[in-house]
């Protein structure tokens, strides 16, 4: 028998679209969140069209889509040189080839919109200021104050609910340290594509930035080697570790070097994965998102795995009991995540080439044309979630 009621723990982009993604079957959800507020934490994310598909099934992509930027392309561009080295169309050609938008924003863009449709939705109730640390659903369900079906774990990294998965993978630190700050539009180099999401890259080292329109400013994340104690993602580096960032990119553009220098602000967020393990125990409790598998950004879909996990999830679980549902999330999305990780760990590499190996990438990358790069990204972009999973 389907389920009617579900606890949801974690009030991100994952825990608040499978509250969205719940009702549209009818079945409530309980959400709980430890923080007071859902405050602006984060930074600047990309919105492909398989994660804006959705968003526009669960009716709030429109209020994306009147704050946020849709990018003409996304670039590849040498760190040292400037020189371009490939393109992705985006903008129109992402509407006609994939069926929906490619879009830019703030986190908290994507997190109010999500949360103005939850807070709407008579099946969502939202419980803030509740930090959840729990062995098992009846002791939820106490807290809830009524039974619960199943327990959805979409808290993140760190997740607590991990507690209830035997087997449930742990922690990694990938050996690699984003730093994230913004620059406003009206005092960025000029080298700053107003109207693209642009890859610099170099030796063991990149950067992206794209611009936030809402926020009239530009996201920049750049990536380094380096090493992971903190798991506060809001935390400011030290002097070591920001000089440790700084020789990360040696020898880079002058005026990229002057833009780093200056951030003194930027957070030092280590970057973590999920080792292989259970997403579910069989009967009552289930990991999304992060908590099920944090990968790394390379392939910018974090935030569209968690959307695609909870919208996926929810249709499974609206017409078939909760073991036999889980089993099926599991065994459906596994090779697809597997997938994004092999891409993740292939655009690393790429990224981060050097010496005949950064010449290589560079010549093949120029001789394929925009359209041919696009059609490589068909299988994640193309993907309709809910389209039945065997």
């Amino acid at each position: 028998m389907p389920i009617k009621t579900a606890a949801i723990i974690g009030a991100g982009i994952a825990g608040l679209t499978a509250a969205l993604a719940l009702a549209r079957h009818g079945i409530r959800s309980e959400i709980f969140e430890q923080a007071e507020a859902l405050t602006e934490v984060g930074a600047g994310l990309q919105i492909s069209p398989n994660a804006s598909r959705i968003l526009d099934t669960l009716g709030v992509l429109d209020a994306l889509r009147s704050v946020w930027l849709e990018p003409d392309e996304v670039r590849l561009v040498s760190g040292s040189s400037l020189r371009p080295v490939a393109s992705v169309p985006c903008g129109k050609f992402a509407l006609e080839r994939w069926g929906a938008p490619y879009g830019t924003a703030h986190r908290a863009t994507l997190q109010k919109a999500l949360l103005d449709a939850v807070t709407a939705n008579a099946l969502c109730t939202l419980h803030l200021g509740r930090r959840i640390d729990i062995k098992d659903k009846r002791a939820l369900e106490e807290i809830a104050g009524s039974e619960l079906d199943l327990i959805i774990g979409a808290d993140g990294v760190w997740s607590k609910t991990h507690a209830m998965v035997p087997g449930a993978p742990a922690p990694l630190f990938s050996g690699n340290i984003a730093w994230r700050f913004s620059v406003a539009e009206a005092t960025a180099p000029s080298l700053l594509n107003k109207s693209s999401v642009t890859a610099f890259l170099g030796s063991s080292s990149h950067l992206v930035c794209y611009p936030i329109r809402e926020n009239a400013a530009f996201n920049i994340v750049a990536i380094v080697s380096g090493s992971g104690s903190s798991r506060d993602w809001s935390t400011s580096g030290n002097k070591a570790q920001r000089e440790q960032m700084l020789r990360g990119f040696s020898g880079w553009n002058s005026e990229i070097l002057r833009m780093l220098e200056a951030r003194e602000q930027a957070t030092f967020w280590p970057l973590y994965e999920m080792k292989a393990g259970r997403w579910h125990n069989g009967s009552d409790t289930v990991l999304i998102g992060d908590a099920a598998h944090a990968m790394m950004p390379f392939a910018a879909q974090g935030a569209a795995m968690a959307i695609e996990d909870a919208f996926e999830l929810a249709g499974m679980l609206a017409t078939r009991s909760p073991a036999e549902a889980l089993n099926l999330f599991e065994k459906h999305r596994t090779p697809r995540i597997a997938r994004l990780r092999q891409r993740a760990a292939f655009n690393q590499f790429a990224y981060h080439a050097r010496g005949p190996i950064r010449l290589a990438r560079d010549l093949v990358l120029s001789l394929r044309p925009p359209q041919s790069l696009a059609a490589d990204m068909d299988w994640i972009y193309s993907y309709r979630a809910g389209a039945s999973p065997v």
